[in-house]
């Protein structure tokens, strides 16, 4: 049973965070086996744990810098993209698949990328302090990598020769579109 139908379950969202963080191999072959929807991933996990790095990001901000506007706005352009990003790299996971000899699969390929963002999003925490905050998230984002290529061939169910450059090639991608979120968020923030 998914820990995401009916709705948020924080119980349910802890066990989930420390089974993907501590025993990852393990929880992959759960939520492989999980019903869901696109939508129940996000409002019942996604929307929750992306709030941690902009939740930290803001208290950091306003303890160190003591500018409320400011950090709202970043704070909440910080949520606002990444959740932005995660949808988009679910899709573009999604499009790859037939090049790696694997069926597309939107629903498996954002359980992937959602439960696979774990770690980066947990990171965030410390945000809290600025001048760890860029620590925190790249142990976090190195972990959230490392979650990403052994849940691969298990979500995606990419054949084990390829299931490497099919996550290298995805994270690539999904690096580029990022960078063009962010530059026409910028764009659009300096008018």
């Amino acid at each position: 049973m998914s820990i995401i139908e009916g709705g948020p379950n924080t119980a349910g969202i802890v066990a989930r965070v420390q089974g993907i963080l501590l025993h990852p191999r393990e929880e992959w072959v759960k939520i492989d086996g999980e019903a869901a929807t696109v939508q129940g991933l996000f409002t019942g996990y996604a929307i929750i744990l992306a709030a941690i790095p902009a939740v930290a990001g803001l208290i950091g901000s306003l303890v160190f810098v003591h500018v409320l506007p400011v950090a709202l706005v970043h704070a909440a352009l910080a949520y606002g993209l990444g959740l932005l990003g995660v949808f988009v790299f679910g899709y573009v996971v999604n499009m790859l698949a037939p090049s790696f000899g694997t069926q597309p699969n939107l629903v498996q390929a954002m359980k992937l990328v959602i439960y696979g963002s774990t770690a980066t999003w947990i990171g965030g925490v410390f945000g809290i302090v600025p001048l760890i905050g860029g620590l925190g998230s790249l142990v976090g984002g190195l972990y959230s990598l490392y979650l990403l290529f052994i849940g691969t061939p298990v979500m995606m169910k990419s054949p084990a020769d390829k299931s490497t450059s099919y996550t290298i090639v995805a994270i690539v991608c999904s690096v580029v579109v990022q960078v063009v979120i962010v530059v026409v968020a910028g764009a659009a923030l300096a008018r």
